[in-house]
């Protein structure tokens, strides 16, 4: 079994301190270890967080290749510190059945740039009419625990009650794409003082607001979990707020994205800057900041969406929505959350890693830096800041809205169960 020491890190941001890998495990933790035999990386500062964990990544395989693939998804996860993702459903065929994500669960096995642990569709073809095979997709080899029909939302409050009721008996989860169809019917972007001066369809606030509202109560109703992905405004805050404060089994994430781009951007018409849910106000930056940050929202997830050239590089209306995010998201998050003073190191992990690997049931995942422990671990150099180059990404998409901006933090290594996945900024 090989060993590997990580001299002089900064685990979860603090003092410099040793960390010995000895096969897939932490053996010690400490100062002036040694090991005869291992190979000594020397961090000289950098941070040492536990693996990243995320909770809503687009893969595309199968049928959408030529945007993404299990093997290139997970290249472009481990260069940006992921040990574990979660695949969502809307693949062709959609991941509605015990065959499918057991294909997908396989092939992430296959390929071990991290661990890859499918999302199961709520609704038979993400079409919101029939139930898909949730328990059979739990019981199969994939141990599906997350349900999303993300991309649609599941607008039918008795197929979402339903859901709700069927995945309590295994303590699954529903993750939410919050959109009232009917308020967005034609939607292109925020709707606001923007989309009114630039003639584009709005996306009103209220579509997410309203769906949430819905969900935390049928989920107070019966008693099961219900997560809200990619939550983007100020009142969804609130209402989740509100939620919590009850005791309702409600969590949420944020996208990095939505915690520093605003809807001021698509001024440039430029097609990079449409996702779903839109880029929102300033107010809604600041509000979803200190959200995380406070601990209304639990999580940050990429909704890493990568798309082929031609499906962006054309006029705005016509261009598929969303961002690759994998290899940014910490950068983004250093950017808002720490050099902001929002959040300190150990925030992070707790906001990208524990947390998200709690809610997924990501066994393995998310655990203490400490002796015993897997040795999922992700080595980042706070210190360094450059200009994103998307030419250098290892997802086989380019669609990120960050090319040519600085950004500070770069992941350096990356461990899977005590394997090197990045080495000096390399895939290995």
């Amino acid at each position: 079994m090989s060993k590997v020491l990580i001299r002089g890190a900064k685990v979860l941001g603090g003092e410099p301190q040793d960390v010995l890998i000895d096969g897939e495990t932490i053996a010690e933790v400490g100062t002036g270890l040694s090991a005869e035999g291992a190979e000594v990386v020397e961090a000289d500062g950098k941070v040492l967080l536990p693996g990243l964990v995320d909770l809503h990544t687009h893969l595309r395989e199968p049928g959408r290749e030529d945007s993404e693939t299990v093997l290139t998804g997970t290249r472009a996860a481990a260069s940006g510190g992921y040990t574990a993702v979660f695949a969502m459903a809307n693949t062709f065929p959609v991941a509605d059945t015990a065959g499918v994500v057991e294909q997908v669960w396989r092939l992430g096995r296959e390929h071990g740039y991290c661990d890859v642990r499918p999302i199961g569709a709520v609704t038979v073809g993400l079409e919101g009419k029939k139930l898909a095979e949730l328990g059979a997709m739990h019981e199969s080899a994939a141990g599906v625990t997350v349900f999303s029909d993300d991309g649609k939302c599941v607008d039918d409050a008795v197929i979402m009650r339903r859901a709700l009721e069927y995945v309590k008996a295994f303590d699954g989860v529903v993750a939410q794409h919050a959109q009232e169809p009917r308020l967005t019917e034609g939607a292109q972007m925020n709707e606001g003082v923007v989309s009114a001066e630039l003639g584009l369809g709005g996306w009103p606030a209220v579509a997410e607001e309203s769906i949430i509202a819905r969900d935390v109560l049928l989920a107070e109703h019966v008693g099961s979990r219900v997560h809200i992905c990619h939550l983007s405004t100020a009142g969804s805050v609130e209402i989740v707020r509100w939620a919590k404060s009850r005791g309702i089994r409600v969590t949420a994430e944020v996208t990095p994205h939505h915690l520093l781009l605003t809807d001021e951007l698509v001024r440039t018409y430029n097609p990079v800057y449409k996702v779903n849910p839109p880029l929102r106000t300033e107010r809604d930056v600041m509000a979803l900041r200190e959200a995380l940050a406070d601990g209304t929202i639990d999580i940050v997830a990429t909704d890493h969406a990568p798309h082929p050239h031609e499906d962006k590089d054309c006029e705005w209306a016509a261009a598929a929505m969303g961002m690759v995010g994998l290899e940014t998201a910490l950068s983004v998050v250093q950017e808002t959350m720490v050099d902001t003073g929002l959040l300190d190191w150990a925030g992070v992990a707790d906001r990208m890693s524990v947390k998200p690997a709690l809610i997924g049931q990501a066994t393995g995942h998310g655990r203490p830096v400490s002796a015993g422990e897997p040795a999922n671990l992700t080595l980042v150099d706070t210190a360094y800041r450059g200009p994103v180059d998307p030419a250098g990404f290892a997802s086989r998409s380019r669609n990120t809205p960050y090319e040519g901006r600085e950004l500070p933090g770069r992941v350096t290594h990356t461990w899977l169960r005590g394997k090197a996945t990045l080495v000096d900024g390399k895939l290995t």
